[in-house]
Order: C-alpha cells, then structure tokens, then sequence
C-alpha cells in the first residue's frame, strides 16, 4: 500500500522522520541542508525549512529566517550561502576562501558567498505567519518585512539587466537548479578548461557518485563565473557589457513575483499599504508572459541574454510560473498541458515522479544532479501552482507521489525519476520540511 493511500500509523512514522532529520540538521541558530555535503546554511534551503518547521517548531521557523538575514547585504542581496565560522577550512568547497566577498563594499562581516538563490522567503514568512499568526509572530513578521522589501529591491532594480522587469541570474547556481540542462548552451560560451580543477578539491564527489555530479568541466565554469563576479567586487552595474552568463530564469522570476504577492499579504496584516507590492507583482507576471513564455511550446523558457534567444530544453523550471495567481488562464492551460505530458507525466495518479528534466529527450540522465532526478522541492512549487488554479485532482497526484517517495527511500536530497530510489545526500532538510508541510493537510 502507498503512503498516500497508508494509515495513520504510516503518516505518523513519516512525520518522526521528518522531524528527527530536522532536528538532527539544526545547527544552534538555522538548518544545515545535510549533515554529509553541505555544512552551511543555503538560502533558498533557509525558506523551504522554515515552512515545515512551522508546522512543528514555529519559533525555530523565525529564526531560521532571521539568521539568513543577519547575514544580508547593504545592498540588499540575500547571500545563497552563509558559512559557519565554526566549521573547520576546508570542509565545503568553494568556501569563503574562494568567494573573498570582504572584496564587496556591500558585504556583512560574516563570510557569505556573493551570489543569490530564487527569492522564496517572502512566500516563506507569510506561510509560517499563516500557521501561527500569534501576536509573537506578527512581531517576528514586522522585523523580518522590510529587509525582505530591500531584497526584492535588490532583485528588481539592480539585476534588471536586460531592461524588461525581470531579475537576470549571473551563474547557474542562483537558480538552484545547478546542473539544469537549461544552462547547457549559456555555459558552452563560458571559457574554461577542465584541467582547472586539478588545483581543487571537490567535496561534493566524495560524497556521491561522480556519475551523479557536475563535471569538471562544469565545475570549472562555475568557478570562472564566481571570479569573473568576484573580480569586479560583486558589483551589478555593468554586468551587461562584461559577465559571461546572463539568463532570464522562468523560476526564479516565478519566485520574484510570488515573493511581491506574499508581501502585499504581510503588508496589510502589518498596516502597510499592499497596493505596491500587487502592482509589482502583476508587472513581473506581464514581464514572465511578454519575455519568456514560448507560444510554440506552451512553456517558459530562460532567456539567454548574451544571444536574446530562449533556451530549447525542456526542463521542470518551465512549470514554475504556474505558482503565479495571476498568471493569464491561456498560460494556465498551457502549462497544465505541460506537465501533464508524457515529459513530466503529472497525473492524479503518478506512476513516475515528477523529474526535473523532460523525460523524453535523448540527453535525459535519471542519475545526474537536476537532469532528470526528481526533487521534492519542484514538486512542492508545481503543486502549489495546481493548486492555485485549481487543479485538486492533480496536486493531489504529486502530493502521494511525495509521500511515497519518502515512504520508500527516506528524506533523500533526491530521487531516480523511474524507480524512486534515493540520490544524493540522506537526511536532506527541505525534503523533510516539505513533507512535515503536506503531511499537515491531514491534520
């Protein structure tokens, strides 16, 4: 029997799961991701666990939040990774060695990378607000509101780069797909030599299967765009004339106006006026719909803005702008048709999980870190979209989906989006956190 279909026995023995790899992941002020590759607090990491621990430990949830943004930029820039001072050199590479972001005028005392993640907090604070809407709460929500109104400002004024209003991503990483086939054509312009990695050491494959990771030749790449940043102090004026990647990502825009819905809520329960958050949120849905949906395909696609051209690759990041209340019903459609295909299989009964890359091309890889495996995370979002436009039947599918995963495998970083077996890092916390998140609904 399924966990979606399983008794109360089964749902309670999932939800200790989740719970004891959230707490076996807490790390005195915020959730580490895994206890075996990623030692630090991640970003977008930070807002998914906040959400499930709602459900369970709500002050925990705050200051998960409020310890990633301690460490937020002048600028307003919420860095995709804080390092923890007490974690021995050499434990995570690139670490703060590498990023030297002290380079930036911009950046906090603490170490930091210089790059961002899609911008989910805001959607992130509402959400454990709404779980617990205590007078505690509403203070945490009313400190927490106007650094989150700087990071939006960040986002939408200084990483406009191609002039249309929306963010533009300077590397892979801030989309947190890493090794998306969608930044297969962006990173072949890129230069780089495989060879570069001799002088490293790469954490990340001593803790799972080469096969399963980024190549050398894509880690070298990651690296020339951090010192190509990193070089020019972080700054953003100028990207457009000098940085080697510059996409329009459909998810991380999605995020961007997500972000500004969630705010125009937080604004009125705080007194503040909601109407500017709504008018910047329904200018990025125009802005997503005008420059990166694709009327042939019926998907968003990343814009490359090096070559003006949509990306082809059909990748799960297309799903995205389905999270959008706003999003125009002929997109609705459009994108229902698209993750109902037999690319991403999206039914009310799923016999596969959703994977991150369209299944049916010849370059899917159902072992290869965000080319085919399925993460809980994208499935959260895509249902949160089905939900949104009411599509219940549907989100229920990747709801027992998520479930059985779990159920099977564990809190995996991952899964293989044939068997299900788990990839990646074990006891991984937004896996746990997101199924503490769904597993509430039958509460």
């Amino acid at each position: 029997m399924s966990a979606g279909t399983a008794g109360a026995g089964t749902l309670t023995r999932l939800r200790r799961l989740a719970l004891a790899t959230l707490d076996g992941n807490w790390e005195h002020d915020h959730t580490v991701p895994s206890r075996t590759l990623y030692p630090h607090q991640w970003s977008w990491d930070s807002a998914f666990i906040a959400i499930g621990l709602a459900h369970v430990r709500p002050e925990r949830a705050w200051r998960e939040l409020n310890s990633l943004f301690r460490a937020q930029w002048a600028d307003g820039r919420v860095p995709h990774i804080v390092f923890n001072p007490a974690t021995r050199v050499g434990a995570y590479f690139p670490g703060p060695e590498f990023w030297r972001t002290e380079v930036a005028a911009a950046a906090p005392a603490v170490a930091t990378s210089g790059l961002v993640q899609p911008p989910v907090h805001a959607l992130a604070a509402w959400l454990v607000h709404r779980r617990d809407p205590s007078p505690a709460a509403r203070a945490a929500l009313g400190r927490l509101y106007p650094r989150l109104v700087a990071q939006q400002r960040y986002l939408t004024e200084r990483r406009d780069v191609g002039g249309g209003g929306l963010a533009a991503i300077v590397h892979p990483w801030e989309s947190g797909l890493d090794n998306s086939p969608a930044w297969d054509a962006p990173m072949a312009a890129v230069p780089a030599e495989a060879a570069v990695m001799r002088a490293y050491r790469r954490h990340d494959t001593a803790h799972a299967d080469a096969a399963h990771r980024p190549t050398d030749l894509d880690y070298a790449r990651y690296l020339a765009i951090v010192a190509a940043y990193r070089d020019h102090g972080y700054r953003d004026d100028g990207l457009a004339g000098r940085h080697p990647f510059l996409v329009e990502c459909p998810l991380f825009n999605a995020a961007l106006g997500l972000a500004e819905h969630a705010l125009a809520r937080i604004a009125a329960v705080l007194g503040a006026d909601p109407g500017p958050h709504r008018e910047r949120a329904a200018r990025i849905t125009e802005a997503l719909v005008w420059r990166l949906h694709d009327p042939a395909t019926g998907t968003f696609q990343p814009l490359d803005l090096r070559t003006g051209r949509l990306v082809p690759a059909r990748t799960v990041l297309g799903l995205a702008p389905l999270a959008l209340p706003d999003l125009p019903v002929r997109q609705v459609d459009a994108l229902v048709v698209e993750a109902c295909s037999a690319r991403f299989g999206v039914t009310g009964r799923m016999a596969r999980p959703l994977p991150s890359y369209d299944r049916t091309a010849p370059d899917f890889e159902p072992l290869r870190y965000w080319r085919g495996p399925s993460w809980l995370n994208m499935t959260w979002l895509v249902r949160h979209g089905l939900l949104t436009h009411d599509r219940p039947e549907l989100a229920a599918g990747l709801r027992r989906s998520m479930l059985d995963l779990v159920a099977r495998a564990g809190c995996h970083e991952y899964f293989h989006p044939d068997t299900g077996a788990g990839l990646g890092s074990p006891a991984f916390g937004w896996t746990a956190a997101l199924l503490l998140d769904v597993l509430a609904e039958d509460r």
